[in-house]
């Protein structure tokens, strides 16, 4: 990238900065990214002409990922995210932000959250965290399709768990304050948030679960998310109770429930279960949509397919 390109395509990133964040959100993206803005004095008070001057002397690879989040176009080769294997394919993923005090509660959460079709990965705040543990975090939060703050007392002090959230306004994923004895601040601060003070970890789940599936920028990869899970299973009464999550929610696209009742129909184990198949049929008629029917026997010379 010549002088020239790094000119014009730094004016887009201010311009985008510009029209999406406010002043202290733009230190905690340029934070998040390792970006020191610190010393630099603003000649104007713009925010694109701010943005410009902290990035002037910022090296390519920090200049074309930053464009790549905010989604601004270019013709430069495109930065490589990092390799993300902790996620459960198929799944929804979420990132949680949180305490170190507050890491056993987190657990149960991600725990109870896989039957919702949500693979939760559950960030720690360390003083001196290991250079692996830093690209784990990074390949998250470039990964992640939303991000769940657990706001307690001690979260706003926290360094790492400011940058997690300045990551996730960057990118512009759905963000979820998780209220436990902290209200939403700063750039989060438009968001109402779950209130978790005096829940159990199941009611939190559950308006986890809600807020996703009812987000506009969420909505329809967590309904794929949920079906994905029930079609992969191979525990009867989790597949069971994972249609009864689906069926809770309106509205569903008939595409998602045709995909559904076709893997289902392929799942050697679930096509077994009656009780399943009229959980699923009862979801289906509600939509207008055929039954999912068991298939005829399989002939002579397709039986070394079948599972032994």
């Amino acid at each position: 990238m010549n002088a020239i390109e790094k000119i014009k395509l730094l004016e887009k990133i201010g311009i985008e900065l510009q029209a999406q964040m406010t002043f202290s959100e733009i230190d905690v993206y340029f934070g998040a990214h390792g970006i020191n803005f610190k010393e630099v004095q603003p000649s104007a008070n713009s925010k694109r002409i701010y943005a410009k001057e902290v990035l002037a002397n910022e090296p390519e690879e920090v200049i074309l990922k930053l464009a790549e989040e905010l989604g601004i176009p270019h013709n430069h080769a495109p930065v490589t995210k990092k390799e993300a294997t902790f996620w459960k394919a198929g799944y929804f993923k979420l990132f949680i932000s949180h305490l170190a005090s507050f890491k056993v509660q987190t657990s149960n959460l991600q725990s109870v959250l896989k039957k919702y079709g949500i693979s939760a990965f559950v960030a720690h705040e360390d003083i001196e965290p290991s250079r692996e543990w830093q690209n784990e975090i990074e390949a998250g939060l470039q990964t992640m399709d939303a991000l769940a703050a657990i706001l307690m007392d001690g979260f706003k002090e926290s360094n790492w768990c400011d940058q997690e959230v300045g990551v996730a306004v960057g990118r512009d994923v759905l963000i979820i304050p998780v209220r436990r004895g902290l209200d939403p601040y700063g750039f989060i601060g438009k968001y109402q948030g779950i209130q978790a003070q005096n829940k159990t970890v199941g009611e939190v789940a559950d308006a986890i679960f809600t807020t996703i599936v009812r987000s506009p920028k969420t909505r329809m990869k967590m309904l794929r998310a949920v079906s994905s899970s029930i079609s992969q299973s191979t525990d009867i009464m989790e597949a069971i109770e994972k249609i009864r999550i689906l069926s809770s929610i309106e509205n569903i696209p008939t595409d998602i429930l045709e995909s559904l009742k076709q893997q289902i129909s392929e799942n050697y184990v679930l096509i077994e279960s009656q009780e399943l198949l009229n959980a699923v049929n009862s979801l289906l008629i509600k939509y207008g949509l055929t039954k999912v029917v068991i298939g005829t026997s399989k002939s002579e010379e397709d039986w070394d397919d079948i599972p032994f």
